[in-house]
């Protein structure tokens, strides 16, 4: 026993069934599971990316980029729902990790998912403070730039420099008003959640079937515009360009997962959660490219409000229609903060239960039954990070840390397969080894696209989480402490 220690599926499974005294309260249901999924992943993908990757990268052709972008997050969506039917556990990757790649690779993939929902949560905060901004601008009400920017900005040789700002307020407000309602309650957040989801559904069905009547089709032509010259300036190696970037958009449904532990029904309502978010959010990304390329000009969207630029070439007729997408913009990236901030204190709460982390971590709050020191530790952090640094620094790290965690749940699924074929597994994931092989080489694949300076960082941030691991999570490990106590097992 030692780095590559497993924990059993039995064992995990009898966590997976403690409720009450010290557990996490099952409320959740396959709807609610499926719009946490949804609100976690519609946010600023579809009201920013969409025309970013159309105008610089794939032209129409970025429908094809969301195809493809779709097809690659399935593959790990499909492993993911495999795993959360079998391992209802909050921890989500880290522990299907802890099941079947052993403790270190568990501890790995743990901190690694604090790039994807902590300074995820941190950098959707940013935007939707930028946003907000713009929003109270509309009405004449302006808000002193010293206290709505960063202090600190970094530029592209990673340079920092004062900005003579002193707080992103609106980014510290929003981030503290998310962890009050996560604390208060697992059932709480999921209703809340379920309402800003309506309501940004709503804007955007509303936007697709409005702006269809306004679609030129001219504008449709050439679908795939001719590549420049340079790989990933349009033709399709564009359209794969943009498919990596695109890709930032899918970010989230995996965050379904770690409510495992508080779904009602996690055997058959994780699947549904994962799978269903991934499924309508993929539909409606193509149906809005499809809206968007039509009504403007694929070359005028590299704007930070694309919809509201393709709205405003309909002329006055659509006028009415620009407050109901900054609404929606706004809803969009609250549920989605909300979501990250749920998501990263269930993965710690889970390595407090392995020793991996001290006791407190896994503390839930008798009334609420919420990790809610977890919960408060990671709003406080998200809070101070979004409300200091600069939105660009924060989002290098996010894509490239979800795509190491989606590798290894798709290598973890395969291996599990393989090493104990005998476990009942409510959901299984079709073509074992062809899915977890092209989920793993996709996910690969978009991690070469992206900036060395990226990759340097990850391996940074990765040696910072050995060096915690080797100082205090090894020594303090259950699983380890229980091996050393067995007999014929140290002293």
């Amino acid at each position: 026993m030692g780095l590559w220690s497993r924990k059993s599926i039995a064992v995990l499974q009898r966590e997976a069934a403690q409720e009450g005294e010290g557990g996490l309260r099952r409320t959740l249901t396959a709807s609610n599971l499926t719009f946490l999924g949804i609100g976690a992943i519609i946010g600023a993908g579809i009201f920013v990316l969409t025309g970013n990757a159309a105008a610089i990268y794939a032209g129409p052709g970025v429908v094809l980029s969301m195809v493809a972008a779709g097809i690659a997050c399935g593959f790990a969506g499909l492993c993911y729902a495999e795993f959360a039917s079998m391992i209802p556990i909050a921890g989500s990757a880290y522990t299907y990790g802890y099941a079947t790649l052993g403790e270190l690779i568990a501890w790995i993939i743990g901190w690694d998912l604090m790039l994807e929902y902590l300074f995820g949560a941190a950098t959707v905060a940013v935007g939707w403070s930028g946003n907000f901004v713009k929003f109270l601008a509309e009405f004449g009400i302006a808000m002193p730039e010293s206290l709505t920017n960063a202090p600190f900005a970094v530029d592209a040789a990673n340079h920092f420099s004062r900005t003579g700002a002193t707080l992103n307020v609106p980014a510290v407000v929003l981030t503290a008003l998310m962890t009050v309602i996560l604390v208060i309650g697992i059932k709480e957040s999921a209703r809340f959640n379920n309402i800003i989801v309506f309501i940004k559904l709503a804007i955007i069905f509303l936007v697709i079937g409005v702006g269809f009547a306004y679609v030129n089709t001219a504008n449709w032509h050439p679908f795939i515009p001719a590549n420049t010259g340079k790989f990933g300036q349009f033709g399709w190696s564009g359209v794969l360009r943009g498919a990596g970037v695109i890709f930032f958009a899918y970010i989230g449904f995996d965050a379904v997962s770690t409510a495992a532990q508080e779904a009602k029904n996690p055997q058959r309502d994780m699947p549904i959660g994962i799978l269903g978010s991934l499924f309508v959010c993929t539909i409606l990304y193509i149906l809005m490219s499809l809206v968007m390329t039509g009504m403007v000009h694929y070359s005028k969207l590299n704007d930070p409000a694309p919809i509201l630029v393709a709205v405003a070439a309909a002329g006055p007729a659509l006028a009415w229609l620009r407050y109901a997408v900054e609404i929606g913009s706004l809803a969009g990236l609250a549920s989605v903060v909300l979501v990250m901030l749920m998501g990263q204190p269930r993965v710690f709460f889970s390595m407090a239960r392995d020793g991996l982390l001290p006791p407190v971590f896994g503390k839930v709050h008798p009334k609420f039954k919420t990790p809610y020191i977890t919960t408060i530790l990671t709003g406080s952090i998200a809070a101070i990070v979004a409300g200091l640094f600069p939105i660009g620094l924060l989002g290098q790290l996010v894509s490239i840390g979800t795509l190491l965690a989606f590798v290894i749940v798709c290598g973890g699924v395969w291996v599990l397969r393989v090493r104990s074929p005998e476990i009942p597994r409510a959901f299984k994931t079709p073509l074992v080894p062809l899915i977890p092989i092209l989920g793993m080489l996709s996910c690969f694949a978009l991690m070469a696209f992206l900036p060395g300076d990226t990759w340097i960082r990850l391996i940074i941030w990765l040696i910072l989480g050995l060096i915690i691991y080797f100082a205090y999570s090894k020594k303090h490990s259950l699983l380890g402490r229980e091996a050393a106590a067995a007999p014929g097992m140290g002293d």
